[in-house]
């Protein structure tokens, strides 16, 4: 009998250690809820009930200029951006990869900004990519494929490891949100208010090579295959931003190979004066992102040219998920005021 409750006590303090464990690591990991909210929106996907036809992938670009609920009150479009901030286009398709477990779109819109890095841009940008993702194989995937040579798996595996020097930073928003989230973003558009016109145009300065490398190639490729495995229709798009400069070399590149794989491509800087931005008003940050009225005005466009192209549902006519998109559209007007 003794025995069996030393083997008892064993239990309870392992149960217990793992328990504590737990939560440090819970603790001690960035919430994102009132600051750098671009990490959290990852994880409010898992949240949203799956009934999108067009899923967003891709970078800044497309989670602060695409809105799902102006594509739903112009079209009765159900969509979600799964973006986030300086997303790599490796991570774009193991993040695709990981949202066709949830559910098949019929589009898929990939913003092609990201051609342009063929390598990762800092450990900050991965954790807002990565921390709030589920554990899955993508998961796995993406941390392997994306970590600079001074990160390791562990780290991401247990974000103590990497975050324990956070304990005496901790502040109020580590305790209300150690078990729940709230959501950041309106099915992954995040809103922004404020106006910082364009003051000038960037120089276009000579690139020694315009090329992209071959692994965004690789990818861009294993993206198409993915939505021709899942029998769904690929759009490239390039967002209306004027920084960094998007030079024809680009532009010529994607042309190419869109027209080699019979799939659309837009570029919106060619349609700037018939979307109607003005960029002393549209944009947050001098350009390089739209505000809500630019946005407003690019959804607004876009949802025309969906209609037009594809064949999407008008959701406004099903009972059951109009009532859903009514409640948020009154909680989006409410905000956007």
């Amino acid at each position: 009998m003794k025995r069996f409750f030393k083997t008892l006590k064993i239990i309870a303090i392992i149960i217990i250690a793992i328990i504590i464990f737990y939560i440090l690591n819970k603790l001690l990991m960035p919430k994102y809820m009132t600051d750098l909210v671009e990490g959290s929106m990852i994880s409010q996907y898992y949240r949203e009930p799956k009934n999108h036809e067009v899923i967003f992938i891709g970078d800044c670009e497309v989670y602060a200029n695409f809105s799902p609920m102006v594509l739903y009150e112009e079209k009765g479009i159900t969509s979600y951006v799964r973006g986030s901030s300086q997303q790599l286009i490796w991570q774009s398709y193991y993040i695709l990869k990981e949202t066709l477990k949830y559910e098949i779109p019929k589009v898929v819109v990939f913003n092609v900004n990201s051609m342009r890095y063929s390598e990762p841009v800092s450990e900050a940008y991965n954790r807002l990519t990565i921390d709030k993702m589920k554990w899955s194989k993508e998961k796995y995937d993406i941390i392997k494929t994306s970590m600079l040579e001074e990160e390791n798996m562990l780290s991401y595996i247990f974000p103590i490891l990497r975050y324990h020097d956070r304990y005496d930073k901790l502040t109020k928003e580590d305790i209300t949100y150690l078990f729940k989230e709230k959501d950041n973003t309106y099915q992954g558009f995040l809103i922004n208010k404020n106006i910082k016109p364009v003051q000038s145009l960037p120089t276009k300065r000579p690139l020694a090579n315009y090329q992209f490398e071959d692994i965004d190639y690789e990818y861009l490729q294993k993206i198409l295959d993915l939505c021709k495995q899942n029998n769904i229709q690929l759009l490239l798009i390039k967002a209306p931003s004027v920084y960094p400069f998007w030079y024809d070399e680009y532009n010529e590149q994607i042309v190419e190979f869109a027209q080699k794989n019979n799939i659309n491509f837009i570029n919106f800087l060619d349609k700037v004066d018939e979307i109607g931005i003005d960029y002393t008003q549209d944009t947050y940050d001098g350009g390089l992102h739209l505000n809500l009225t630019g946005a407003t005005k690019l959804t607004k466009y876009f949802s025309e040219y969906l209609k037009e192209n594809y064949e999407l549902t008008d959701y406004r006519n099903n009972s059951d998920v109009d009532k859903i998109y009514q409640e948020k559209l009154e909680m989006y007007h409410k905000d956007i005021m």
